[in-house]
């Protein structure tokens, strides 16, 4: 409620209260949107060594497990493929970690949205149903995100991101780290 305030500028900026929701809420849902990305490029700035280091045992053991099933010793593939699969665990939930980095201020925007416009419903039009604030908040958000992603990378602090993200491979230059965009991915976005 402390920055209620400078929030609801926002909402009073035309006059019109359906057109200042609009646009109250999509500037709500950017800056969630800027806070969550934020976020998640300082937790992986923060947790990139731990993280190269989890991903190189995933590619040591599966190599180790791939190597033992080639010989035929079943033992030790299945001593080598426990290992990566652990070590796969751990990277699958560092990456979990870090999308709660990237939505944790979805939640509280939904919040102060909730002490602000619990009753406000808006009828969608041709029909007998209405939405509230989470639905028009949500669809604000996807819009906000997929006018973020177009820019994203042209803004100097993610571009920098982005040259971290395509470089930093844990064996090779060539193999990207699991669930990272790459230069050209990104680029087939746009």
């Amino acid at each position: 409620m402390v920055i209620d305030p400078c929030l609801i500028f926002f909402y009073r900026i035309t006059g019109y209260g359906f057109v200042d929701f609009l646009i109250g809420t999509f500037a709500l849902a950017f800056i969630a949107l800027i806070l969550g990305e934020l976020t998640i490029s300082w937790a992986f700035l923060l947790s990139r060594k731990y993280i190269e280091k989890i991903t190189s045992e995933v590619t040591r053991y599966q190599n180790l497990s791939e190597g033992a099933l080639a010989v035929g010793d079943q033992k030790a593939y299945a001593a080598s493929n426990k290992l990566a699969n652990d070590a796969f665990g751990r990277t699958f939930f560092m990456q979990i970690a870090l999308s709660a980095a990237f939505l944790w201020p979805i939640f509280f925007a939904l919040d102060w949205m909730g002490h602000r416009f619990s009753g406000v419903e808006f009828r969608i039009v041709f029909t007998d149903y209405s939405v509230g604030y989470i639905c028009v908040f949500i669809a604000l958000y996807a819009a906000a995100y997929i006018l973020f992603k177009r820019v994203k990378y042209k803004l100097p602090y993610f571009r920098n991101i982005g040259a971290i993200l395509d470089s930093y491979t844990p064996t090779s230059r060539n193999r990207p780290i699991p669930g990272q965009a790459t230069a050209a991915s990104r680029a087939n976005n746009h």
